[in-house]
Formats: structure tokens, sequence, C-alpha cells
């Protein structure tokens, strides 16, 4: 949510960046309906400091009426100051954050830029296949089940590719936790942030609505399950139970940065994607996920995002899978993101790039609708900054290892770094 005195001031900036971002609001009603609000509460208070002047004296039986009728004005006038108020956040919530001056202008997707390759695209001297295939020919990808259990987009997955989902689990947690292996990532990227480890959580999967809404992810609620008897989300990545742990709190300064690396189940319905990625496990309903999220100061979180993005290249250069960054456009990114990259990791049975990660810089755009504060060393206090980013999207990269380390004999070897964890080198 964007503060309602920097849209005054700020007006032009704020209508050209909601026409990058394809968002269509009234800023002059948003601004008028302050305006009322604003004068409600400039009366509201004028007449508390007229009844507290008055109740300092000996009241008559005539000045206890008035102050009586005051007190009535008074209430009915923070009535509606509150219906104001509320009109006023219901339209703050409809306006993308700023962006970035980085960010590409563009419409969708196409107007992403890529900002740099890295890994060599393996060359097979025989026609590699897709993860699917190889996953029913080694009996660890079972679709067929699943779909009789569950219905469509769902899948089971058995034996070494469990294992080697949980390789992935704890190898990354041991990345994470380890001081030492984030600052030579620091140092590697000649970054000026913390070297601080990430806290491990695992988050509930259920949500409720209005603290869904308060991180700016609720919409598109045809994406979301819901659950009418319980009024309660099934959340579409650890991000959005990580982010309101704090709110309606204050952090010291000293505490922060603050970071958490979440792992839990995520829900997606898929609404819209009918007929793309039938096949497999790169797009269902339910799959599992590891996710950074951190709360910093304003003046480090771009700082911070390239750290997490340097994390994210760490592990996928670590496990030998060819990758690009991709910096988004305004037109295809989140309204609560100020900066949004992916990493697009290869995949040779499909012969392209696919999105496996994302990294989120949302300023104190959440934090404004959670409440989330820092109190500085010198004692004011403002809004946290916050980011989050995929760590391990675990279906999409155990793809990515299957199709990238496949033989033509069917198998599948398994990534250096993993094999201490699996007990087995191959599939």
């Amino acid at each position: 949510m964007l503060d309602i005195k920097y849209i005054r001031t700020h007006r032009e900036e704020v209508e050209k960046n909601n026409e990058a971002r394809k968002v269509n609001i009234d800023l002059n009603e948003l601004l008028v309906l302050d305006e009322e609000r604003a004068k409600l509460q400039q009366k509201i208070d004028d007449l508390r400091a007229e009844r507290n002047k008055r109740s300092k004296t000996k009241p008559s039986e005539e000045e206890i009426s008035l102050m009586k009728k005051l007190g009535e004005e008074i209430t009915d006038l923070e009535d509606l100051a509150e219906e104001k108020l509320g009109e006023v956040r219901e339209l703050l919530f409809t306006l993308p954050n700023l962006t970035h001056s980085d960010v590409p202008t563009g419409k969708d997707e196409s107007g992403n830029k890529v900002i740099r390759k890295v890994g060599e695209i393996p060359v097979f001297n025989f026609q590699p296949k897709e993860h699917y295939e190889l996953g029913e020919a080694l009996g660890i990808i079972d679709l067929k089940t699943a779909a009789e259990v569950s219905g469509s987009r769902f899948a089971y997955l058995k034996g070494k590719l469990v294992l080697l989902e949980l390789a992935l689990l704890h190898y990354t947690y041991s990345v994470l936790t380890n001081e030492t292996l984030l600052r030579e990532i620091i140092v590697k990227n000649n970054l000026s942030v913390s070297s601080k480890p990430f806290v491990p959580i695992i988050p509930p999967v259920l949500i409720k609505p209005d603290v869904m809404r308060n991180m700016g992810r609720l919409e598109p609620r045809e994406e979301r399950y819901h659950i009418d008897s319980d009024d309660l989300y099934l959340v579409g990545s650890a991000e959005h139970t990580l982010g309101p742990m704090h709110m309606n709190q204050t952090i010291k300064e000293a505490d922060l940065p603050i970071r958490y690396l979440g792992f839990s189940t995520a829900f997606r319905r898929e609404a819209g994607s009918y007929g793309k990625d039938t096949k497999g496990i790169f797009r269902v309903h339910q799959f599992d996920k590891i996710e950074m999220e951190s709360f910093t100061t304003p003046e480090v979180s771009v700082a911070e995002q390239d750290f997490l993005v340097a994390i994210q290249e760490y592990l996928m250069q670590s496990l030998g899978i060819p990758y690009q960054v991709v910096l988004k456009c305004t037109g295809d990114m989140g309204l609560p993101d100020y900066r949004e990259f992916d990493i697009e990791s290869w995949m040779p049975g499909q012969g392209r790039y696919r999105e496996t990660h994302t990294a989120d810089l949302m300023t104190d755009y959440q934090a404004r609708r959670l409440n989330i504060r820092v109190k500085q060393r010198n004692g004011s206090v403002e809004f946290a900054h916050m980011n989050d980013a995929t760590t391990i999207a675990m279906s999409r990269t155990l793809i990515a290892i299957m199709e990238n380390y496949q033989t033509a004999e069917g198998q599948i070897m398994v990534p250096e770094v993993l094999k201490k964890y699996t007990g087995f080198e191959v599939i």
C-alpha cells in the first residue's frame, strides 16, 4: 500500500506508474475521499478540544447537557470518518507498488529482459526425453493413479525421486543456515549486506482472508483454494504465512535483518492455464516449495534482493543446471512488487528455459498493510522493507535435474552435491 501523503505530493509519478503497471484507478476520487476524511477528523479534534476545555471547570446542568450533545456528535462523526477511511483504504489496496528505475516497461512477459545466462546447455548424443517420460519409465512419477484419486494436475512421487526431493531439502537448509557459506556468496557478488543466517521455519498452510489480502496476494482469488466452512485459504507459497509473522509489531533495527527459510506444501488452482503443461509435474495443484523471506531497513532492501538472487544462483550453479536470470517488466509484475527477477532453468526435454524461481522486493508495500515497523537506533520509527524469493520449487527443480542429468539408457544421474544426502548416485 502506498502512503497517501506520497500520492498527494507525487500524483503525476503515481499516475504514470499505474499506467505502466496496467492499473486504471481514479486518483482524484481517492484524494477527494481522503480530504473529506481529513476534514471530518479535524472537526472531531476540534469538538474533543472544546469538550475537554469545558470539562476542566465545574459545569452547570446546561453545560453538562451541551457536553453530552458534543459527545454524541463526536461519535457520529467518528463513524463517518471510519467509513471514509475504509473507502480510502479500499482504493489504496488496488494501487500497485512504485517501480524501481531498472525495471523495463512492457505490457506482458514479452517485455521481460534477460540480463545474464549461466552454464553450458548440455549436448546429448540421443534425443533427450521430457521428465514425465523418464518418470513413468522409471516408476517414480505416477500421474494415472493420482488422476483417479485426486483429479488432473496431481501426481504421486515415488521411490528414489522422493529421496532426491528430501536431499534437495537437506542440502538447501545446509547452505542457508551456514554463515560461512553465505559470507562467501556475499564476497563473490560484491554485496554489502549482513551474513546473518536464515532461521528454518515450517509455517501454516492455511491463512485468514484479511491477512492474505494485507500481503497483497489474495488476488487473483480464482487461483486460490478456499475452505468455506472455516473461511481460510490454502497458501500458494510459504511466503504467504512467513510475511505476516511480524504483523502489528515494531522491530528493533539492531535485530535486522530477520531472515526466514520456510518449507511447505503450496496449493494453486492453476485457473486460466487450460491446455498448458498438462503432462507431468511442471504445473500442478499441489507442490512443495522452500521460500526465503526477509525484513530489513529501507536503506538495504535492494541489496538484500540482490543477495537472495545470488543465493538462488549459487544453488543452481552447484546443482549444475544451466539457467538465465530475467528482469520482469512493468506489465508482468505482481501489484506488491517494486522489482522482480525470475530464474529460468534449461529443460532439455522441452528444449527451452522455464521459470523455476522468483525474487520479489516489495519495499514497504506489504509492511504498511501489515503494520510492521522498525525502530531505528536514532529513535525514529518507519515501516520495514520486505523481500521474498523462491529457494527451491521442488517439482520444477526435480524436472530440471531429471532432464539435464538423463542418460541414453533412461537413467538419471544424481548431482554431485546431493549424493551424500541421497545415499545413491543414479536412479
